[in-house]
């Protein structure tokens, strides 16, 4: 009988040595996963939000996976344990599967970059200037400066105009000239006011203008001119 405890003790000590060395381990490879994790980010420039979100998913995922390891080593059934962390799991997706959308649509945006602070872009029935990224949201000014906060779960499905990624735009004004008005004047008048402005550029076509429609009692010339994006609406409204 003595011998058959010492045995159980020796064989639970290995277990309990095991255990130890196995978290000890554990503990040091997940404090270097983190911290490979943390150079990557930061050689690619990500986002402070996204980074501290993949630090803590990761190592809440890892220690996770770390104590069911070890506690299994001990020779305990982890069966039911693993099941609640399942059910507990797949309840908390439901709750939040809204949120986790936004979340995973926020890092999305974050790592491909579609668009950054300070560009001009048309999404989900909007347009503005992008003030702020977030990891669930993102913040656009309204030209009428009207504050625009929209889900990046729909923002990173759908479709994104940007018009800040070449770094020019295009101005055009529809200008209605009555019949009987001499053309080539009203031409001419129009292109010189567009040359004279500061801000006109001639690349990758100088000013220039069409008659692109008949009305009932006027055409219309359509003037078209390139600029710096940070001058289109000086251009535009003047």
């Amino acid at each position: 009988l003595v011998s058959t405890g010492l045995d159980y003790g020796m064989k639970f000590g290995l277990k309990i040595l095991a255990a130890i060395a196995i978290y000890t381990i554990g503990a040091w490879l997940i404090k270097k996963v983190k911290k490979l994790i943390r150079k990557i980010c930061e050689r690619r420039n990500l986002d402070a939000s996204l980074t501290s979100f993949l630090l803590s998913f990761t190592s809440i995922s890892l220690s996770i996976l770390l104590i069911v390891t070890t506690i299994s080593v001990l020779g305990v059934d982890t069966t039911s344990f693993v099941a609640l962390l399942a059910g507990s799991g797949v309840a908390i997706g439901m709750a939040l599967s809204g949120t986790l959308q936004n979340f995973s649509g926020g890092i999305m945006i974050l790592v491909f970059k579609p668009f950054k602070v300070g560009d001009y872009i048309e999404a989900q029935g909007y347009s503005g200037t992008v003030t702020a990224i977030e990891i669930t949201s993102t913040h656009i000014n309204t030209p009428d400066n009207k504050k625009i906060i929209l889900p990046n779960g729909a923002l990173s499905n759908g479709t994104i105009n940007n018009y800040s990624t070449t770094g020019i735009r295009r101005c055009d004004w529809n200008v209605s000239i009555p019949y009987g008005t001499d053309l080539e004047k009203a031409k001419e008048l129009g292109l010189g006011i567009i040359r004279a402005h500061r801000a006109v550029i001639n690349d990758p076509t100088a000013p220039h203008v069409y008659l692109t429609e008949f009305q009932t009692g006027y055409v219309v010339l359509s003037f078209r001119s390139w600029v710096k994006v940070d001058d289109y609406w000086d251009l535009l409204l003047e």
